[in-house]
């Protein structure tokens, strides 16, 4: 399954060092819960959306309802929650993995059916909402390689465009995300 969560971020003056806690330590940390397969955290480049997206790979939502998980993971945004707005938690069926997003690739995402995604060429994959605020409904997501040019401004409502600000972390291999650019403070 996919968890996701979204937000954007009120304060410039401390949206840097909020961007450093949660890729380098509370990334590292959620990804050690039993359970997480994958992490990896993007920004959008598009409007009309939260800012921020983490998108993990879980077992399911007992894992987010662990005791291991709230220790070492969920909740622990108490220094910077008066910041953080457009809050949203989402838990999806469809995909085992969320796909890995590297270094000149992007993530698009759609709100509004496949169409738009294939009408782009790319091969959508679908998501449905099976717990927490379950909206929206459904999502399709792609791969969108850096061959591709496509601005941010010709997307349909609906439909995102993320650049990643971390390499997706794995289960078990102790990897820490690496900040890609001038991406994490943006």
């Amino acid at each position: 399954m996919i968890y996701t969560v979204e937000c954007s971020f009120a304060d410039p003056v401390s949206e840097a060092l909020w961007n450093d806690f949660y890729s380098l330590e509370k990334l590292p940390a959620l990804i050690s819960v039993s359970g997480f397969h994958t992490s990896q955290r993007f920004k959008a480049i598009s409007t009309g959306c939260p800012v921020y997206l983490a998108m993990h790979s879980i077992d399911g939502l007992a894992v987010l309802e662990s005791d291991e998980y709230r220790q070492k993971g969920g909740g622990n945004f108490a220094r910077w929650q008066q910041y953080i707005t457009d809050w949203h938690r989402n838990l999806y069926g469809g995909l085992e993995r969320a796909p890995a997003i590297g270094e000149g690739e992007y993530l698009i995402v759609s709100a509004v059916g496949p169409e738009p995604l294939i009408e782009m060429g790319l091969t959508p994959e679908q998501m449905w909402a099976v717990a927490l605020e379950k909206c929206p409904e459904n999502r399709w997501l792609a791969k969108l390689d850096s061959a591709i040019s496509l601005g941010a401004n010709t997307l349909p409502k609906n439909v995102h465009l993320y650049a990643p600000m971390t390499a997706q972390l794995t289960g078990g291999n102790g990897a820490v995300p690496l900040t890609q650019g001038r991406n994490r403070h943006a």
